[in-house]
């Protein structure tokens, strides 16, 4: 005795209709996509600053892989004298970051890539990747 479940075939012209509307679907995807087009996976990271200077400083994060500011809109992350701050960031998977901090009043004294992201720096950028940074200690 057969315990399988009897389907009904389907007919020629029902199949041909279902594999006509996948291939539809399927180049009207290919032609809606951008070329080189690709997904952004987000991501969190928290970039964890401490200021041991003694004036108060100011910070901006820098995207190196798209041209994206945090915290954006001509504002500035402030971190008074021995005040640790921990600054959650939206980024996407893989993007390098840096931060560039300076000294309240006085953009000469700086950390990382300074104001504007003008300097070079070693060791201040992080992979956007979930997770804290170690804390980034700004002394003299």
């Amino acid at each position: 005795m057969n315990m399988l479940p009897s389907f009904p075939l389907l007919s020629r012209s029902v199949r041909l209709a279902g594999l006509r509307r996948a291939v539809a679907v399927a180049v009207a995807a290919a032609f809606l996509a951008p070329v080189g087009a690709s997904l952004a996976v987000a991501e969190n990271v928290t970039f964890i600053m401490k200021n041991s200077h003694q004036f108060r400083v100011q910070v901006e994060l820098y995207s190196q892989t798209r041209n994206h500011v945090w915290p954006g809109n001509n504002k500035v992350y402030i971190l008074d004298d021995s005040e640790t701050k921990r600054i959650p960031l939206a980024c996407e998977e893989g993007e390098q970051i840096c931060y560039g901090a300076w000294v309240d009043g006085d953009a000469s004294t700086y950390w990382g890539v300074g104001p504007n992201n003008k300097e070079q720096c070693e060791d201040c950028c992080y992979i956007c990747q979930g997770g804290n940074t170690e804390t980034i200690n700004l002394v003299e």
